[in-house]
């Protein structure tokens, strides 16, 4: 929902985590990290930082960076590479946003309701056999672009007022078309949000990004990824938790036992702060 990426920065930037100061290393990932791709998997544990605006900061050292696909040069993924990171690439599969440079090839028809909160975004019709080629298109781009894995976004438009008469049966159809075309082109895929439909996709995706189960009080629905060994990679934005180090310490402690990788993160998500719970 976000963009304008720039070149990676170079300078290592200091930030605070939950437990205390949270050191950019350099350009490198963990030494002891897990190994960031088990059996086709995402596996739990597994640590990252999400940045889809700003000038990035390629100084965390966390197994995956997940940035934006359209807006982030080639040259970026592969110093990031290069530097020991896997890079996950965010596009948005389930709206049409107004500023990419394909917009002009959504039909009308398959444009519904905007998106609440998200300016120049409105839902699409996932029935539409047209948004196929489209999106196979943009994973042919991270293909291209030298992505290890996508986390195709807005993939639970039936669950919202989308404008269309959307059933679970369209979307489950819908998702598993982007995880195999995904895994055709030797992609690792995450399931984004979506948690009504965890357990039916949990087996079909390699790993789930989750914006504020906490908040919602929803983690519980995530954790078949963790009994099948899948990262659960999770952001919270809520001001308590930014501000409030003993609540973020209560927060982290739950979250740690799930298995989950937390982070808190402006809404943004343009690194003016990061709180790691790993």
């Amino acid at each position: 929902m976000t963009i304008n990426i720039g070149t990676a920065a170079l300078a290592m930037t200091l930030l605070l985590s939950a437990c205390g100061g949270d050191l950019a290393d350099g350009n490198s990932a963990d030494p002891d990290a897990v190994d960031t791709i088990d059996d086709g998997n995402v596996p739990a544990g597994a640590t990252w930082q999400w940045q889809l605006t700003g000038t990035l900061n390629s100084g965390y050292a966390v197994d995956f960076y997940d940035i934006d696909l359209m807006d982030t040069e080639m040259a970026v993924i592969a110093d990031l590479q290069a530097s020991g990171h896997k890079v996950i690439c965010y596009f948005s599969a389930g709206s049409w946003e107004d500023w990419r440079d394909d917009a002009d090839e959504f039909d009308e028809a398959v444009l519904g309701e905007p998106l609440d909160g998200w300016e120049g975004e409105r839902w699409l019709d996932v029935r539409a056999e047209s948004l196929r080629g489209i999106m196979t298109a943009r994973l042919d781009i991270a293909v291209n672009k030298g992505c290890d894995a996508v986390e195709p976004d807005n993939v639970d438009g039936y669950s919202n007022n989308s404008g269309f008469s959307l059933t679970s049966a369209d979307q489950l159809s819908y998702n598993r078309f982007l995880a195999a075309s995904a895994h055709d082109r030797g992609l690792l895929i995450a399931l984004k949000n979506d948690l009504d439909q965890v357990e039916d996709l949990v087996s079909t995706f390699d790993f789930a990004v989750n914006e504020e189960c906490f908040e919602y009080d929803e983690c519980d629905l995530l954790v078949p990824f963790i009994e099948a060994g899948k990262a659960v990679l999770h952001v919270e934005y809520s001001d308590s938790l930014k501000n409030d180090v003993s609540a973020r310490e209560t927060f982290c402690a739950q979250m740690n036992t799930l298995g989950f990788s937390s982070l808190v993160l402006p809404l943004d998500l343009d690194d003016s702060f990061r709180f790691s719970c790993l």
